[in-house]
C-alpha cells in the first residue's frame, strides 16, 4: 500500500501541476454545464407567423389580435398575398403562414363554418408541430368565443368531461429540467473516460511505461495509481455539477443525496474501465482522444440526452441499453427530479456494477497483453 501511496501523491502533484490539465477538469466543465442547457433549450415561446388577410373584415382582425396577443407567436409580416408571403418562409424570416380567405366573415355569419389555410416551415420539426398545434388552439380559442358561435349556443353540453392537468415534477414544463441532469451525466463522461485515457497513453509516448514495467511496481498498483485519481476528480466535477444546477438553474435534487452518489462512484468506476480499454489498444494520445470522441458521440446521441430512448427502433434501444450512460441519465433524473429511492432504481446500480466489471476486467486482461 506504501508504493501505491507514493504513486497516487505523484499523480496528483502532476495533475495539479499541469494548468491546463486542471482548467480542462474543473473550469471546462462548470462553464459548458452553465452554457449548454441555454443554448440547448427545446422549449418554443417564439414563433413567427406571416399573416394574409384577404378579407379585412373585423372578424379577421379580431383572430389576428387574438394571435399575436396569445404570448406564443410574433407577427412579422402582414403579407398582401399568398405567394409574397411564402417568401418569408422560404427565406426562414416566418416559421408559420396564415391565409384568411376572403369573405371570412360573410361566410362564418351565413353558412356557420369557413377554412383558412396553415402553412408551417417543417424543416425544423419540432419547432412545427408544437407552433402548427400553438396556432391551432388559439384558432379553436378564437372559434368558440366569437358572437355568431355563441349565438348558435356553442356551449359545452351538461354532460361534457372537464378535464383539469397539471405537470408533475415539471410544473412549468421547462426543458432545463430535463436537460440539465444529463447534461452533468456527459460532462462526467467526459472527465472520467477520456481524460483517463489519455493519462497513461501519455505514459506511451513518453516512454515512461517501460521503465514502469522494469521497476519492483506491480501492474495492479500501477493501474490503481493512475485511476483513483480521476476518480476522485470526477466525484469532485460531480458535486461542483450540483452546485452550478442549484445556483444557476434552481435544480436541486429531490431524493437521496446518499444514492445519487453511489451511483455516481459506481458510474466512475464503469468510465474509468472504459477510458483503460481505450489506453490499451491506442499508442498515442490523438488515436486515444479520436476513439474516445467517436464513442462518446454514440453516448451523447444515443442515451436519452435529447430524445427518450422509448421512441427510438428496438436496434437502437439495444445499442442504448448496452451503454451505461443511459442508465444513470435515467437514474439521475429519476432522484434528482422525481425523489426516486433506492428500491425503485437498484437493478440501474445492477447494470452499471456490471458494466464497471465487465469493462474494467477486459481493460486489465489486454492491459497485461500489451505491456
Amino acid at each position: 500500500m506504501r508504493v501505491l501511496r507514493y504513486l497516487l501523491k505523484k499523480e496528483f502533484r502532476q495533475i495539479f501541476r499541469d494548468k491546463i490539465i486542471l482548467a480542462m477538469m474543473f473550469a471546462m466543465p462548470t462553464i459548458q454545464l452553465i452554457i449548454f442547457p441555454l443554448a440547448m433549450n427545446f422549449d418554443v415561446k417564439s414563433v413567427n407567423i406571416a399573416v394574409v388577410d384577404n378579407d379585412h373584415s373585423s372578424y379577421s382582425q379580431q383572430l389576428v389580435a387574438k394571435i399575436g396577443a396569445s404570448g406564443y407567436f410574433k407577427i412579422v409580416a402582414a403579407a398582401p398575398s399568398f405567394q409574397s408571403a411564402i417568401r418569408y418562409i422560404e427565406t426562414e424570416k416566418a416559421d408559420v403562414l396564415l391565409e384568411i380567405p376572403p369573405n371570412f366573415e360573410s361566410h362564418l355569419i351565413r353558412e356557420g363554418q369557413q377554412r383558412i389555410g396553415v402553412s408551417v416551415d417543417a424543416i425544423n420539426g419540432t419547432k412545427a408541430a408544437i407552433g402548427g398545434n400553438y396556432l391551432l388552439m388559439v384558432i379553436a380559442d378564437f372559434n368558440k368565443d366569437i358572437p355568431v358561435n355563441i349565438g348558435r349556443n356553442m356551449a359545452a353540453p351538461a354532460g361534457m368531461i372537464d378535464i383539469a392537468y397539471s405537470n408533475w415534477f415539471n410544473p412549468l414544463a421547462e426543458y432545463r429540467f430535463y436537460v440539465v441532469p444529463a447534461i452533468l451525466v456527459l460532462l462526467l463522461t467526459l472527465i472520467g473516460g477520456s481524460m483517463s485515457a489519455l493519462n497513461i497513453v501519455r505514459e506511451k509516448e513518453v516512454g515512461t511505461i517501460e521503465q514502469i514495467n522494469v521497476t519492483p511496481i506491480q501492474k495492479w498498483q500501477f493501474i490503481l495509481g493512475k485511476l483513483i485519481p480521476f476518480w476522485v476528480v470526477g466525484m469532485i466535477v460531480f458535486t461542483i455539477g450540483l452546485l452550478v444546477a442549484w445556483v444557476v438553474y434552481g435544480i436541486w435534487p429531490v431524493g437521496s443525496f446518499v444514492t445519487l452518489y453511489v451511483f455516481a462512484a459506481v458510474y466512475m468506476v464503469a468510465l474509468l474501465g472504459f477510458g483503460l480499454l481505450i489506453s490499451t489498444y491506442t499508442s498515442n494520445q490523438l488515436q486515444a482522444m479520436f476513439v474516445a470522441f467517436f464513442f462518446v458521440m454514440i453516448f451523447m446521441l444515443m442515451s436519452g440526452l435529447f430524445t427518450s430512448v422509448d421512441s427510438m427502433p428496438p436496434w437502437a434501444k439495444l445499442i442504448a441499453n448496452l451503454t451505461p450512460v443511459t442508465h444513470f441519465i435515467r437514474v439521475i433524473r429519476m432522484i434528482v427530479l422525481t425523489g426516486s429511492g433506492f428500491t425503485d432504481v437498484y437493478m440501474e446500480l445492477l447494470y452499471l456494477g456490471l458494466f464497471a466489471i465487465v469493462l474494467n476486467s477486459w481493460a486489465i486482461v489486454n492491459y497485461r497483453k500489451t505491456s
